[in-house]
């Protein structure tokens, strides 16, 4: 039963508090409740250990079969569905509020369950764990009108009238279910129930009350309640429909509006009524007066609702195209993204920031599963509440995108604008160790690392990458990434040419270690250089890389020789191996011409490990671009001097 000592410890702080204007605590409505939300799971387990019902020896017996299947994999929706139908089936209460709060975990946004999981509790006669579900779900989903019904509806039915505050109660629910879902396009049946819960406690100035809101807030019903709100104003009379001070207010201004009224003619007020509030003596003036009341109060209320009605109309056509509201796991079409991206577009630039909010909240419950629409409203929130975006991307990362890597990568960095370092680095290695393998997660720790003067942080990580890379190519890949720090931030070029020498003897075939070893030779003076130049082309050539590769890396030797080389010979040298490699090719080519074999190049390439995908950002390639040089050199040494000086700089 409920408790008329409990305090109300609701929050209804908007966008510029919370980010979150309608995450609101409900009032403790039942006897002695006292528990948090994070808390609840822990207290169910109390209760269970006090209550004797529950105190059963194991479990039903497909229970544990059925849980460890979701327990294995949370992300098989059909498990769940399989696991809370049995429990409900078995009516086994310990079972149910493992499943159920399990469940909850990972799809918080399926409202119909939070109702099954409340009729579980109240069928056990768990009043006040029912209550204490329900609120939770409100806390998780508070713009499901059916949810606020439905909670409506159950404290209804068990709370206490002993004590006269229900109907207070009660209407602080109400209340709190208009201020979470009141502005929701869909919210019609609330407002409505709202209304008939007033109308049957006859507070009907509070009737008109809620008219005056809902008749400005854009629904789909806008006009049925406006059409009721006129039967409401014609059926009652205005004394009783009317707050004490607008009916007074009107009354003088109808007053002022008429002539004065006859010399001598007295009117005689009532001592027991506020001043304003008496009747007029004359039954033919009375009944006048109340109709002209009656028209004023809808005139008034006829230019909200004009004005109501333009707005309903410039989103009509986006809620029309609204065919899922509510969630599920299965993809939404492609014309419903769309027409939620252009309905979030349209708010964006013409409506209120509650109203972008509540759009904002509703589009995440259908689209809950996008990444693109949680970091959209995280970007918005950024100019209202810093704690409002971190509400946003902890709710997108640690419930419904656990491993979607965009999402916490731009998580982490909002923690480390705020100088959350520790932050920071606990999401990123939260995401690696949930989604282990992807190069961006890794490269964003060591970037971490590095800007905060981790050096040694930042090369340990490296390291292990290399060490723990699932292929070659992707320790290749790694390889290169630590040897430019070495060279670039640490200064430590033998050390960054240590790294390139092993990751090479490991992987032969990876042009990009060759490139990035010239670019870590070239960067310094490249005539003292030029023997570790010449022996790192020379290491290039005789290794077992494609033709097309070691052909490439002869031309730039050649050219390496003509820019920079101090001995003709070893010029001359060059240039005759160089012409050996482009027959080679060329007899190759031909052979492929004639239909004799397959090209070296396209079976090597079907062979070839380095294409094992490593899960990178596109700006993380290997800088050899440049490098990438068709059939260059096609002319004898006497026409070279005839090219111009199309070897690019080493880059800096």
């Amino acid at each position: 039963m409920v408790d008329t000592s409990a305090p109300d410890n609701g929050d209804t702080t908007g966008v510029e508090g919370s980010g979150d204007g309608f995450t609101t605590d409900l009032p403790n409505l039942i006897n002695n409740a006292q528990w948090s939300m994070d808390q609840v799971p822990d207290t169910f387990v109390a209760l269970a250990n006090h209550d004797a019902s529950l105190h059963k020896p194991s479990l039903p017996s497909d229970f544990d079969r059925l849980y460890k299947v979701v327990e294995d994999n949370p992300e098989d929706f059909n498990g769940w569905v399989y696991l809370l139908q049995y429990v409900e089936q078995e009516n086994h209460l310990l079972a149910s509020r493992k499943a159920f709060d399990a469940f909850f975990l990972h799809y918080p946004y399926c409202y119909g369950y939070w109702k099954k999981y409340a009729d579980i509790e109240k069928k056990h006669g768990c009043i006040q764990v029912a209550d204490e579900v329900y609120r939770r779900g409100l806390q998780a989903i508070p713009l499901s009108v059916d949810l606020w019904l439905h909670y409506i509806t159950f404290l209804r039915e068990n709370q206490d009238t002993s004590d006269g505050e229900a109907e207070n109660r009660i209407r602080a629910v109400y209340e709190h279910a208009v201020l979470a879902a009141g502005t929701d396009f869909r919210s019609d049946r609330l407002w409505e129930a709202y209304i008939n819960w007033e109308t049957e406690q006859e507070k009907l100035a509070n009737v008109t009350a809620i008219y005056d809101r809902i008749l400005g807030i854009p629904t789909q019903l806008y006009s049925q309640h406006f059409q009721r709100f006129k039967e409401h104003v014609q059926n009652n009379n205005p004394k009783h429909f009317l707050s004490e001070e607008e009916f007074v207010q009107l009354r003088l201004e109808l007053a002022a509006a008429n002539k004065p009224s006859a010399e001598g003619e007295e009117e005689v007020p009532s001592e027991e009524l506020p001043p304003g509030m008496e009747d007029l003596p004359d039954p033919a003036k009375r009944v006048t007066e109340i109709e002209n009341m009656r028209h004023r109060v809808i005139e008034t209320r006829q230019e909200i609702f004009n004005h109501n009605e333009h707005e309903v109309s410039k989103r009509w056509a986006f809620e029309e195209g609204i065919k899922r509201p509510y969630f599920h796991v299965k993809a939404l079409e492609k014309t419903q993204l769309s027409n939620w991206r252009e309905y979030l577009d349209f708010e964006l630039e013409n409506g209120t920031p509650e109203r972008v909010v509540v759009l904002f909240e509703r589009c995440l419950i259908a689209c809950a599963l996008y990444e693109e629409f949680w970091i959209k409203y995280a970007k918005y929130l950024e100019s209202y509440s810093t704690e409002g975006v971190r509400h946003v991307f902890k709710k997108a990362c640690t419930i419904h995108l656990p491993k979607k890597p965009t999402i916490h990568v731009l998580w982490a960095a909002f923690e480390e604008q705020q100088g959350n370092i520790e932050d920071a680095r606990g999401i990123l290695k939260g995401l690696e160790e949930a989604v282990p393998g992807l190069a961006m997660v890794r490269l964003r720790r060591v970037s971490l690392e590095r800007r905060h003067g981790n050096l040694d942080e930042a090369e340990a990580l490296l390291r292990d990458a290399i060490t723990n890379g699932k292929n070659a190519s992707e320790s290749s890949f790694y390889s290169v990434k630590l040897a430019r720090q070495l060279l670039k931030v640490q200064r430590s070029i033998g050390k960054a040419r240590n790294v390139l020498l092993e990751a090479i003897e490991k992987d032969e075939t990876c042009p990009k270690l060759y490139l990035n070893l010239l670019e870590l030779e070239y960067s310094g003076d490249v005539q003292q250089n030029e023997a570790e130049i010449l022996a790192c082309f020379d290491r290039a050539l005789s290794s077992p890389m494609l033709l097309e590769s070691r052909v490439t890396f002869s031309q730039r030797k050649v050219e390496f020789l003509e820019d920079f080389g101090s001995d003709i010979n070893v010029l001359v040298t060059a240039y005759e191996q160089h012409q050996k490699l482009l027959k080679e090719q060329e007899t190759t080519k031909r052979k492929s011409d004639n239909g004799s074999q397959e090209p070296d190049l396209k079976r090597q390439r079907m062979d070839d490990g380095s294409a094992a995908s490593v899960q990178m950002m596109p700006d993380m390639q290997a800088n050899h671009g440049a490098y990438n040089y068709n059939n260059w050199y096609q002319v004898s040494y006497g026409q070279y001097g005839q090219y111009n000086q199309y070897y690019p700089p080493p880059p800096t």
